[in-house]
Formats: structure tokens, C-alpha cells, sequence
């Protein structure tokens, strides 16, 4: 039977639909920086530039940069669950947030933002030396964002938190004595120490103790047909990274940079556990982690 006219323009456009989803650039739109200074996620965006690249002869051309619109943590992930405005963000997981978003489950900074210090007013220094055990840290209160998964993190294991609806609050909440510490990532709070000090003088880092938790920072796409797509290509390219090694060499380099300043030797470490981890989280894969035990451990 010979085919029909319409029989062979459906196969030829069939053969074609690769290329021709090729011809449009992969749209990768992320949340700006939440203020001028505000560079923590910059290693995120560079190391999905990288993959995106790995993936170019597959998927074909992309475009990745922020939104126009000014937003904060809260607002960026409404706007993506309803996948307007952004269609990507590098967030810490929640099992709320993996049912309403899908997330690439690879850790992106092997766990490092899980390692928390504290920013201070000097003065709170004469408490938190008195410090041995984690009853005697829960006594202290702890200021973080409304709708930071940290928040439910230690409200669950006994903290007493205070909380505000942007990031940019929270500092004069500390200078102003709301709360005694304000937990951070090892990977936040150099620059947030150098950024903070011109406005807060009394402003320092915590120089004794240090809080753990397992909290993974993913990429989170909106849970449509185009956020699968772009999921999907994100995903092979990290996976092509890791491979080849340079997802190794640029978490090492990052975490270099991120630690160059700090003093983590010998501080006291408090684990505690996270609750907001889905039952898919990669835990057994070690590969995936980084334990910090050289960074930790006290001097001979």
C-alpha cells in the first residue's frame, strides 16, 4: 500500500522532533540574588552551567540566567511549583518540598551547608563558653528564615527559633539581641560575616561550637512536562560531571575557597537528626557526602 501524503509528513516530522526541540534553547531561569552582595549560590549556577554544557551535543543550545523579578526563598519556590517566572533553584530538600517540586537528588555541595556555625554578637560570647552539651545549646535561641527547612530542623530537635520572612531581617534581629545565634552554613558565613560587619561592627563568628545535620542541597524543577525535560538533561549532565571528575574538582575547589578562613579544628560538634529527609535520599552513597573529618579533627 502506498502511503498517504499525511502518513509521510507524520513520519518525517517524527524523524525531525529531536532536531527541531534542539533549534529552541532549554530555558534554565533561576532566582536572583536576594540582595547586591548576596554571591552564596553563585557555585550552583556555575556547576549547572557545567553540566548543561556537558549535555550541549545531546540536548542542543540553552539559555541559564535569573529572573528580572526580585524575590525571596518563599516567593521563588511558589513561583516555581506554579512554574512561572524561574524554572530552576538549588534549594535543601524537604519531603514537602520533593512532593510539590522534582528534584535531581545529588547533593551539590556533598551535604557541606549541613555543617552550621553561628553568627554572634560579641557579647554572647560568655554563653556560648560555657557550652558542653546539647541541652546547654537548646537553651539558646536561634534565629532563621520562615520558610527555611532549618526552621522545622530544630524546632524537632528541641531549638528554640526565631524566625523572620527575609534573610536581610534577620541580622539586625541579631544585632539587636531577638536571638542568641544565627545559624549558618560553613558555606555562607564568611561572606555574610565580611558583608554584615560594615553595617553590624559587633558581628562575629562563633569560635567553639559546631551543629550537623544531613540537609543536601538540590535542583528543584517545576513538576510539569517542561520541568521534566529540563530535569532530565540537568541530571545527566551532573551525572556526566561526576564521571569524569569534574564534579569532584569543583566541589573540592569550592569547598577550598569556602573553608580557606574558617577554623574548624577541634570545635565542638553537636548531631542532630533531620527529619525532613524523604526515604529516596541518597544516605548509603558516600560517595555523595563529604564527612569533613581532616577540617574536624582537634590538632595532636
Amino acid at each position: 500500500m502506498i502511503p498517504s501524503l499525511r502518513q509521510l509528513f507524520a513520519t518525517l516530522l517524527l524523524a525531525l522532533w529531536p532536531l527541531l526541540g534542539q533549534a529552541q534553547a532549554m530555558r534554565y531561569i533561576y532566582p536572583p540574588p536576594e540582595s547586591g552582595s548576596d554571591v552564596r549560590l553563585n557555585y550552583y549556577w556555575e556547576l549547572l552551567q557545567a553540566a548543561l554544557d556537558a549535555t550541549r551535543p545531546q540536548w542542543g543550545s540553552y539559555e541559564l540566567q535569573p529572573s528580572p523579578k526580585v524575590m525571596n526563598a518563599g516567593r521563588a519556590e511558589l513561583l516555581l511549583t506554579a512554574a512561572t517566572d524561574i524554572s530552576v533553584m538549588a534549594r535543601t530538600t524537604s519531603i514537602t518540598r520533593e512532593n510539590t517540586l522534582r528534584p535531581i537528588r545529588i547533593p551539590l555541595d556533598k551535604g557541606l551547608t549541613g555543617y552550621r556555625l553561628f553568627l554572634i554578637k560579641a557579647g554572647t560570647q560568655a554563653q556560648t563558653n560555657t557550652v558542653r552539651t546539647l541541652d546547654q545549646l537548646q537553651a539558646l535561641s536561634i534565629g532563621q528564615g520562615a520558610t527555611w527547612v532549618d526552621t522545622e530542623i530544630l524546632r524537632t530537635n528541641g531549638f528554640t527559633v526565631v524566625t523572620a520572612p527575609t534573610y536581610e531581617l534577620l541580622l539586625p534581629m541579631l544585632d539587636s539581641g531577638r536571638f542568641d545565634l544565627f545559624s549558618r552554613g560553613v558555606n555562607e558565613i564568611s561572606h555574610e560575616l565580611a558583608s554584615g560587619r560594615q553595617a553590624y561592627p559587633a558581628l562575629a563568628i562563633e569560635p567553639q561550637l559546631l551543629l550537623y545535620y544531613p540537609l543536601p542541597r538540590y535542583f528543584f524543577f517545576p513538576r510539569t512536562a517542561e520541568g521534566e525535560r529540563l530535569a532530565q538533561r540537568a541530571e545527566e549532565g551532573l551525572r556526566l560531571l561526576m564521571k569524569n571528575g569534574q564534579f569532584e574538582k569543583r566541589y573540592q575547589a569550592f569547598k577550598k575557597a569556602t573553608l580557606s578562613d574558617l577554623n574548624l579544628r577541634g570545635r565542638r560538634v553537636f548531631r542532630i537528626n533531620n527529619p525532613q529527609l524523604s526515604a529516596e535520599t541518597p544516605l548509603t552513597d558516600r560517595a555523595l557526602w563529604d564527612t569533613l573529618e581532616p577540617e574536624l579533627r582537634a590538632r595532636p
